[in-house]
């Protein structure tokens, strides 16, 4: 039997056992198992997509394009990176365009139909944030974000606050700062399942049999991802569809909506500008450093130079994070979108 026999075995026994606090630790069992599979399936999906030709990472950042087919994902490449794809909706290439925005360089791959197989949820689990682009007409997103779910990816949502600590003997113990949810029979059946019978666990969150095997997982990824309603002209400003409140909406036609998505995709990134002022001279405004939120003038250095963090002696900060113009700094010193900075090392 293949793992999608199996995977697809263990679902249907799922959906056929009657839900009630008798069976709830058997289905927790069966979950387990079936997030066992995926993972497998997935360790060999990727391996398989290590050896084909994929596109290499470019720029301060990736994000990736997925949706149903005539939704206007190329359109949109288009519109945000200049990039043109062919005319084939189905084709199984992926095609890479480079946004610049706000002096930060976003790499924007459309992939092929995350449905049609291939490397594509690889790609779209290894981005830094997923565009789930449809049109009023089409919606239907679920196919897509359940095919995202099933490789491990979890959209727009943070890792369970969950410890688990294994242990040599003592069996199960269970601690919790809040009401968990679930029960001790299906954390230990989920636990057993995981070849895990001696562990302290605490839980800090009130969460599902889901949430907690998801802590046990080592595939799991965290990612942004933004709707996107494209072809918003076609409705005539009638944006009452309940469908359309919790989305971006735009126009790859009129160009309407596309400077708020840049910007929001900017957000979304966490990304911030820094701009380098030599001693005595100027800072430079147009060319900034791209960094990654909670980044620290100890990240700065690394991405300028692999001896600067060994030659550092201090750093001179005007901006947010300073509590003065000019303040004197250190390697730890918190950086915030559009500080300037000095960085004095040693000669």
């Amino acid at each position: 039997m293949s793992i999608e026999e199996e995977i697809r075995s263990l679902e249907e026994e799922i959906l056929h056992t009657q839900k009630n606090k008798s069976t709830e630790h058997h289905i927790g069992r069966l979950k387990a198992k079936i997030a066992r599979l995926r993972e497998e399936q997935e360790k060999r999906s990727a391996a398989r997509g290590r050896k084909g030709a994929g596109v290499r990472k470019a720029g301060d950042a990736t994000v990736v394009l997925a949706g149903p087919v005539g939704a206007g994902k190329s359109a949109l490449l288009n519109r945000l990176t200049g990039a043109r794809p062919g005319d084939d909706p189905f084709t199984m290439e992926t095609v890479p365009g480079i946004l610049s925005h706000r002096g930060a360089k976003i790499q924007v791959l459309d992939l092929p139909d995350l449905l049609l197989g291939g490397d594509s949820v690889s790609a779209a689990r290894d981005a830094d944030l997923i565009l789930l682009v449809t049109d009023p007409f089409l919606q239907g997103l679920e196919p897509y974000t359940d095919r995202l779910y099933a490789s491990g990816a979890r959209l727009n949502q943070r890792p369970p606050e969950v410890i688990i600590r294994r242990s040599s003997k003592g069996g199960i113990v269970i601690s919790s700062t809040v009401d968990p949810r679930i029960d001790r029979g299906s954390i230990e059946a989920i636990l057993h399942e995981y070849r895990i019978h001696s562990a302290d666990v605490l839980i800090r969150e009130t969460l599902s049999q889901d949430r907690f095997i998801d802590a046990l997982e080592s595939n799991r990824r965290y990612l942004r991802a933004i709707k996107v309603v494209n072809k918003m002209d076609l409705l005539g400003g009638d944006e009452s569809d309940p469908y359309l409140q919790d989305a971006l909406l735009i126009s790859c036609t009129q160009g309407t909506g596309l400077d708020g998505l840049k910007d929001r995709i900017f957000s979304e990134l966490e990304l911030m500008r820094i701009f380098m002022k030599p001693q005595g001279g100027q800072a430079d405004l147009k060319d900034p450093m791209i960094l990654r939120r909670g980044a620290t003038v100890g990240d700065l250095c690394d991405r300028i130079h692999k001896d600067f963090r060994g030659r550092f002696r201090y750093a001179t900060v005007w901006g947010s994070s300073a509590k003065h113009e000019g303040q004197r700094a250190g390697l730890d010193h918190l950086l915030m979108d559009g500080d300037i900075i000095t960085i004095v090392i040693q000669k």
